[in-house]
């Protein structure tokens, strides 16, 4: 369907569910460890480790590295009772890569090690203080969880936490140094930000303080903590010019659901579904790059990850960005076939119940969502589901040129148009006229797209409910 070398979300195969994503630069390729979510999970990071990576010049175009930990590898977890949760890798000062994770039921840190940056990780140990003791299991310790890495001159400084907004035990995010072994502790935990129970001051932190997902990187000689905060669907970030003190908040890079952004919608519009967030950044070929996840399936279970570019100012500080279909990098192609599990915005319509009651979109059934058919591990190209009345299915961005003909493929008890515009509440271009069918159908019509760059809406009017695979540009 797509050309080559066009950057598209979810970045990696419509079939593949990894959150989470935690990017690093290894020998000229981006490699990404994160969890490892199922297509209709129950719980989260059901699966193994995998690892997938790019050229630092191609972010297009991604290697499957297969299967890099087992989640019955960890002594805990001989029988593979417990999940892998969000992990973080870094490479030690002895050369060899090291994936810091924590296990769904306990509260410490392991430890696995390989000589490549992808290869198979063989389990190495548990972060522990000096008499032993792990660190997580020493009175007054607290929980770890979600570990992210920084390795340098000789030390590992390893950050971890999960502060829910109502738990009093919880203070914060902890910054942790770790010896030249990457087990040993040398310098106990100490809080790097609030939790919200614990931000007695307010100030910058109000509204955004610490609930999961560490993420460290040193950027020009400043250390930027990314992290999720309480309201879950944003990552943000804060700077300091030391490891383990001193952090400022600094904003939001990236919201799962574009809350905050006023570019092309009111501020407080979610324009798709919102849920928990974790990821990273990281520069590659000279540029700069969120690693975030959005959900799909109407499940916080199976989620995808995304990328987009960012901005790292003069002064240091990072703009908020838009979630796109073209990772924010360059346009897609306005031509051919393209399809729609790269939505970037969904947004459900408002749909009559009994009585001709409103039902609210979280209904079961109501809200559209990016699926796929068949099973867990099948490659099937996904699709979106519960295209009901007034449901909308937005893409960002192409280049459009000398767009006159614009075709759909859909299936299922769906009867109406699909209107098309060029932003979400603007003039409709032109309507697709669809009908009840029980396999992929191509709906066209003549419909004619202006010139340059523009956004891409579908909104579908009629009764029942419609599957929407792909759309053709002609």
């Amino acid at each position: 369907m797509m050309t080559d070398n066009q950057c598209v979300n979810p970045y990696l195969p419509s079939w593949e569910y990894v959150p989470d994503g935690e990017p690093h630069v290894f020998n000229g390729r981006v490699y990404v460890y994160g969890s490892h979510d199922q297509f209709n999970g129950y719980v989260f990071c059901q699966n193994d480790y995998v690892c997938w990576s790019a050229p630092v010049d191609d972010l297009s175009n991604w290697r499957y590295e297969g299967v890099i930990y087992k989640k019955t590898q960890d002594p805990l977890n001989a029988d593979g009772h417990m999940c892998l949760y969000a992990p973080d890798v870094t490479r030690g000062p002895d050369g060899r890569y090291y994936l810091y994770y924590v296990l769904d039921k306990v509260s410490v840190v392991s430890v696995a090690v390989c000589d490549t940056p992808a290869g198979k990780y063989q389990f190495y140990g548990y972060v522990h203080y000096k008499d032993g003791t792990r660190l997580g299991e020493r009175a007054g310790d607290e929980p770890q969880f979600d570990p992210g890495v920084l390795t340098e001159n000789g030390k590992t400084y390893l950050y971890t936490g999960f502060c829910s907004p109502f738990d009093t035990s919880r203070h914060g995010p902890m910054a942790t140094v770790l010896d030249f072994d990457m087990l040993t502790v040398i310098e106990d935990p100490v809080f790097i930000l609030p939790s919200k129970p614990y931000n007695k001051e307010g100030g910058d932190y109000a509204g955004h303080e610490f609930f999961e997902a560490s993420s460290i990187r040193k950027i020009k000689g400043k250390y930027y903590f990314v992290y999720s905060s309480i309201v879950m669907h944003e990552l943000c970030y804060a700077v300091s010019d030391y490891p383990t003190h001193g952090f400022k908040y600094k904003g939001v890079i990236v919201s799962n659901c574009d809350a905050h952004i006023d570019t092309y919608k009111p501020a407080d519009k979610q324009m798709y579904y919102p849920g928990n967030n974790h990821g990273g950044i990281t520069e590659a070929n000279g540029n700069w790059y969120i690693f975030y996840h959005r959900h799909t399936n109407a499940t916080s279970y199976s989620r995808q990850g995304c990328i987009e570019k960012i901005n790292i100012l003069e002064d240091g500080t990072i703009p908020q960005v838009e979630i796109t279909s073209c990772c924010g990098i360059k346009p897609l192609i306005g031509r051919g076939e393209y399809p729609t599990y790269i939505a970037c915005n969904l947004v459900p319509g408002l749909q009559e119940g009994k009585n001709g009651f409103r039902l609210p979109p979280w209904v079961e059934g109501v809200y559209p969502k990016i699926t796929q058919d068949g099973k867990d591990g099948d490659k099937e190209i996904g699709f979106i589901a519960n295209m009901n009345n007034g449901a909308i299915a937005g893409f960002k961005y192409f280049k459009f040129e000398g767009v006159k003909r614009v075709s759909i493929y859909t299936r299922g008890y769906g009867k109406g148009v699909y209107e098309v515009r060029t932003s979400w509440d603007g003039d409709v271009l032109g309507e697709i006229a669809v009908d009840f069918t029980d396999v992929w159908t191509k709906f066209s019509a003549d419909i004619a797209i202006p010139d340059g760059v523009h956004a891409l809406y579908f909104t579908f009017k009629g009764s029942g409910s419609s599957s929407f695979r792909s759309f053709v540009l002609e």
